[in-house]
């Protein structure tokens, strides 16, 4: 299947995963080429089919959800990992963010929200429910001081600060984090600075690299902590 999104399923409920599958493998642009009962399976079988999206339970035996993130994140940076979880609950959620994760939805969830999900993480977009992201909003609405005009004028010296002699972002830099945090595909900021989808991916991984950031979840954080974009 030409540019269809290849995914993993990581549950250990072996009806959970064969009814994803049945579901998924009938979606347009999805193809299932893996599947795994627990974060050990997962990191093996990830490593041998290279998907380019995992959904990913928490709750598994040997190795669960979490530690597997924290893992496949290292080992394979640019795989997106989507969390599909029985828990609506905050510490699972803000766990599974800094561990790598680009999306966190609930077993709860409508079929279709799921297919949308797996294409946004797949695209570069962070997905959440409604109360998730409200959760992520709240916690960092909490540390934003001043006028905006003054938080980003805050974010861009915080970006640009000078590191071992050089500055730490270029203003080029700097536009793409922004898009990135406004949820702007890499086609789309291609479109807006008239760049190649290339050269904006090699944007996006020198500012991980240089702000020692592992995801696309951490990135919007970061721009929002420092005020480049608006809460």
């Amino acid at each position: 299947m030409e540019n269809a999104i290849r995914l993993m399923l990581v549950d250990d409920h072996d009806v959970v995963r064969t009814g994803l599958r049945s579901y998924l493998e009938q979606q347009s642009g999805i193809q299932v080429v893996a599947e795994a009962r627990n974060g050990n399976e997962a990191l093996e079988r990830a490593q041998q089919t290279q998907p380019d999206v995992i959904v990913m339970d928490i709750t598994m035996p040997e190795m669960d959800g979490l530690a597997a993130t924290r893992r496949l994140k290292e080992i394979l940076p640019t795989i997106q990992i989507l969390a599909l979880t029985v828990h609506e609950d905050k510490q699972y959620f803000f766990e599974m963010m800094a561990a790598g994760a680009s999306g966190y939805i609930t077993k709860q969830s409508a079929a279709e929200d799921l297919v949308a999900a797996i294409h946004a993480v797949a695209e570069g977009h962070v997905y959440l429910q409604p109360v998730l992201a409200r959760w992520l909003l709240e916690d960092y609405q909490r540390l934003s001081v001043g006028s905006p005009s003054e938080e980003r004028i805050n974010g861009e010296k915080q970006a640009q600060d000078r590191v071992g002699g050089q500055f730490l972002l270029s203003k080029r830099e700097i536009q793409v984090l922004e898009m990135v945090a406004e949820g702007f595909t890499n086609h789309e900021i291609s479109g807006k600075l008239e760049i190649s989808p290339k050269t904006v991916a090699r944007h996006r991984e020198r500012i991980m690299h240089k702000l020692n950031i592992h995801s696309s979840t951490e990135l919007v954080k970061y721009a929002i902590r420092t005020g480049l974009v608006q809460a």
